[in-house]
């Protein structure tokens, strides 16, 4: 029978072998140190970053803000003259100024953006026809209707892209996004009923009939007022569906054509130029009286000056936007704009002098919580559509035991 070997004690190893080991030892109890403090620095580091990233947010979400207040109110007292009606003029005068803006950039390599090419112009041209079908009835609308109407009867073209998603990419509409679906046009309604409601009362229909001599001479101003009334919420209206078209079909060219931001705006400005340039042309009265009303000798400069400022407030816009995504996140953005309808409302009570009544107060208020509600409710709908994908690759910063 063969012998056992004797064990071998630690204490029998060579000293040689034993301080190897030690100093193995050593050297991976250090490494697993290094690690710890790396990790560490890492996890101060992104703490810190996430602490100036939360502070970084704040220069474009307060510059988006300005920039689609001062567009709204150029807008408004551009199309707010008493005989003005030369709407695809000033759209035209917007492009080419959006246009001259957006080159200069370019090429002092402030922005990027693709060169001209006819093939890319032939796929992207109903996209900027429908922009200007977007542009001209919006600035009809506002025309006749107040900024606080406005602004609100634009959170229904939020409902028409939504179904419009569900009908064509497949899109869902959560309960959340239903209630605020509901709310936006309860508050529609509501700003619909103050509107018509203290233009009747302004108009004081009650003591045009009580006194019938007087009727005779104030019924034609009342019949100009509701006509206006009336066109101000077809336009409103037709708006509303052109901007669902608009946004719908931009989504589906945008994947075949590879375009960016910067692109898009560039092609649809570009484009846009000689179709508004035509429809000013046949549709508008270029005559001297016309012009002269348009553009009155004492405003003229005004005038011109605020329509320049409009079409790079838009190049401003466009950018502020890509800022404002960028530095935060899409739902961000969605839930600035959500909480902007607040201000560009206001705004309209402050500057224009539009009217503020219990129902307007109360209509721009109920539409300000229905776009809080939609951010929310897309922010859910966005982490529910990350957790049905899987878990993400990102690495995590803590090692395991």
């Amino acid at each position: 029978m063969a012998a056992t070997p004797p064990r071998r004690d630690s204490s029998t190893l060579s000293p040689r072998l034993t301080s190897t080991s030690f100093s193995f030892d050593n050297k991976q109890e250090r490494d697993r140190t290094r690690d710890d403090i790396v990790e560490l620095k890492k996890g101060l580091g992104i703490h810190a970053a996430e602490t100036s990233g939360a502070w970084a947010a704040v220069p474009p979400v307060l510059s988006y803000c300005g920039a689609s207040i001062l567009m709204t109110l150029v807008n408004k007292f551009v199309v707010s003259g008493a005989h003005f009606s030369m709407n695809f003029l000033l759209l035209a005068m917007q492009s080419v100024v959006c246009i001259f803006c957006v080159t200069i950039s370019k090429r002092m390599g402030f922005i990027s953006f693709r060169d001209f090419d006819l093939e890319d112009a032939k796929k992207w041209f109903p996209i900027s026809f429908l922009l200007v079908c977007v542009i001209y009835s919006g600035s009809k609308s506002l025309q006749f209707l107040s900024i606080p109407v406005y602004t609100i009867f634009k959170n229904l073209t939020i409902i028409l892209i939504a179904y419009g998603e569900v009908i064509w990419f497949g899109g869902a509409v959560t309960r959340l996004t239903l209630g605020s679906f509901i709310l936006m046009v309860i508050s529609s309604l509501i700003a619909a009923w103050a509107d018509i409601s203290h233009t009747v009362t302004s108009l004081s229909l009650s003591a045009v009939w009580a006194d019938p001599a007087g009727a005779a001479a104030q019924l034609p101003a009342v019949s100009t007022v509701v006509g206006n009334l009336n066109a101000g919420y077809m336009w409103m209206i037709i708006n509303c569906c052109v901007t669902a078209a608009y946004v719908l079909t931009m989504r589906k060219r945008i994947k075949s054509t590879g375009f960016k931001d910067w692109d898009s705006m560039f092609y649809n400005n570009l484009l846009s130029i000689p179709v508004l340039a035509l429809f000013s042309f046949l549709v508008e009265d270029w005559g001297y009286e016309n012009l002269n009303r348009n553009f009155p000798i004492e405003s003229r400069n005004l005038l011109l000056s605020a329509i320049a400022f409009s079409g790079a407030a838009a190049v401003f816009i466009s950018y502020t936007t890509a800022w404002c995504v960028r530095t935060t996140s899409s739902t961000t953005y969605s839930m600035v704009g959500a909480l902007n309808k607040l201000p560009v409302a206001a705004s309209g009570m402050i500057f224009f002098g539009d009217p503020t009544t219990v129902g307007s107060v109360s209509a721009v208020g109920l539409g300000f919580f229905a776009g809080v509600v939609y951010a929310v409710a897309k922010n859910n709908q966005s982490k529910a559509d990350k957790a049905r994908a899987g878990p993400s690759s990102v690495i995590p910063l803590h090692r395991k035991p």
